[in-house]
């Protein structure tokens, strides 16, 4: 009797093509689905002084607009209804030299909503095409010339028409809610273009703190030495962005880069960050967009944060 024997590389032509099924899957997924899936991330922290009431910050971060993204830009104006107290903006609102046009469109709603804002690279250089495979050997670094952006306009409109505080390098105090918060921050890290030392002297330059102020960190990359010397200055929240909450992340593990120096686990999300024997809490947003060049998001939805800073027991 004459017998089939299967030939050894039938397992592997059918292993092989179950892994490229499965990743033409993820990339239908990560770029035709999930990148639109804008999600509002709603957490609480104790960070305001002893009997405050509680202050709805929404922080928005990493918008990469381009003119043409009007889901975007749509679901950025639906969040006004959530009628915050205070919007931290923690920068990359621009990616496209016509960015200014949807972020216009994103954002007008707020008028009048006090908000705060510090940039990114992307609100002064426009994006670039980029080996993804780099960021694995640490944070990313630039090796072209950039295209110079609007960021002077996109400013304007933050300060003029809508009203919020520019934190670049600079401290602010405000009245917010019946809170009175100082608050402070640096334009992007990243590129080293915090100007750390400058902090003490804007925020005695506010005055006596009474009690019952709250004090608001904001930084767009929350590297370590950010974060540190936040805390130093006494800091009871800190905002951050860059991250893209790992943009691609493996799905139980979470991200796989951060573009930063923080640790992995805290590329996203609501944590606390602890140095100088001072706890205080870190939200880190994942953002709500991308670059033109890399269209795609995985395990990592889109999204804002609405988070309640309440009363410290």
């Amino acid at each position: 009797m004459l017998t089939a024997s299967r030939s050894p590389a039938r397992p592997a032509l059918i292993a092989l093509s179950a892994v490229g099924a499965a990743g033409v899957a993820a990339a239908i997924w990560g770029i035709g689905i999930e990148r639109y899936l804008f999600t509002v991330r709603e957490v609480t922290a104790p960070a305001l002084a002893p009997g405050s009431s509680p202050l709805r910050v929404l922080h928005v971060s990493d918008a990469h607009m381009a003119p043409w993204q009007h889901r975007k830009q749509d679901w950025l104006a639906s969040l006004a209804q959530l009628q915050p107290d205070l919007v931290v903006n923690t920068g990359d609102n621009l990616g496209h030299e016509e960015g200014l046009a949807g972020i216009r469109r994103a954002f007008e709603p707020f008028a009048g909503i006090p908000g705060v804002f510090v940039h990114g690279s992307n609100d002064i250089n426009g994006p670039a095409p980029r080996n993804p495979l780099r960021y694995f050997s640490g944070p990313s670094k630039r090796h072209r010339e950039p295209t110079f952006l609007d960021t002077d306009a996109m400013d304007r409109f933050f300060t003029d028409d809508l009203g919020w505080t520019d934190l670049n390098n600079a401290a602010a105090r405000l009245t917010v809610a019946g809170h009175t918060l100082d608050l402070f921050g640096v334009s992007d890290a990243h590129r080293h273009w915090d100007k750390l030392e400058v902090l003490p002297e804007a925020i005695s330059a506010l005055g006596p703190r009474d009690a019952g102020t709250s004090v608001l960190g904001v930084t767009h990359a929350p590297y370590q030495r950010v974060l540190n010397r936040f805390t130093d200055l006494d800091a009871d929240a800190i905002f951050g962005g860059h991250t893209h909450g790992g943009q691609v992340c493996i799905p139980g593990f979470g991200a796989i880069v951060a573009n930063c120096d923080i640790p992995l686990k805290q590329a996203k999300g609501l944590s606390t960050w602890s140095h100088g024997g001072r706890t205080i809490p870190l939200n880190v947003s994942a953002g709500c967009g991308h670059s033109i060049y890399a269209p795609v998001r995985f395990a990592c939805r889109p999204e804002a944060t609405l988070l309640t800073l309440t009363a410290r027991s």
